[in-house]
């Protein structure tokens, strides 16, 4: 993302897992980890929507994790059809939360496309101990994955115009939820051109709080 990127790898459940770490100029607050886009489409931690949500917790204060999944840009493995990609985030969810330990260290588990599928299970399997304090999901893909329930402050934001997740199944799957989701008009699920204003949504959700 910026000079200051430090690559790194996680022991993951099929192979060592690479990643990419931003830290905020002043002390964490904690950890986002952030998963991206369908593998088997293209999808790498380099994502620009991914790379956005980084910037927008780097901001906030966080220290922002990207990975990428088994098989995909230096990671080891294969495509496992989503099943032991969540077993991947849950391994980078714990290196990092053990290597950022301290008081009032959180934890934001945020994903786009594919990878807010990975998140919303990621989340529901994390030991009561290490829950996430938020979830932010970007297009997430309610169509060809089975995204689970997720708290009532999740960050949910999708394109008007989304042409690979259609926005009516994403209100089907956040109505039964009484889940509100963030419109962008005119957005598709890319948010080409966009960008600037998903990451000014993600800094309003999370309150004024910017670290400089």
């Amino acid at each position: 993302m910026n000079n200051h990127t430090v690559r790194s790898t996680v022991a993951g459940p099929a192979g060592l897992l690479a990643c990419a770490v931003d830290t905020p100029l002043g002390a964490s607050r904690g950890v986002a980890v952030l998963c991206h886009p369908h593998p088997q489409h293209g999808g790498t931690m380099d994502n620009k929507v991914v790379l956005t949500l980084a910037r927008a917790m780097v901001q906030l204060g966080y220290t922002a994790v990207r990975f990428n999944f088994r098989g995909v840009g230096g990671s080891e493995g294969s495509w496992d059809h989503g099943q032991g990609e969540v077993q991947d985030a849950l391994a980078v969810i714990a290196a990092h939360q053990g290597a950022h330990q301290g008081a009032g260290q959180a934890l934001v588990l945020g994903g786009f496309s594919f990878g807010g599928y990975v998140a919303s299970q990621a989340a529901t399997q994390l030991p009561a101990a290490a829950r996430a304090q938020r979830l932010v999901l970007v297009g997430p893909a309610v169509v060809n994955f089975a995204m689970a329930p997720v708290p009532e402050d999740t960050l949910v934001v999708h394109g008007e115009r989304d042409d690979v997740v259609p926005l009516a199944a994403v209100f089907d799957w956040a109505r039964p939820q009484s889940l509100p989701v963030t419109v962008l008009p005119g957005a598709g699920h890319f948010f080409h051109g966009q960008l600037t204003v998903l990451k000014h949504i993600v800094l309003r959700a999370f309150g004024s709080h910017t670290h400089p």
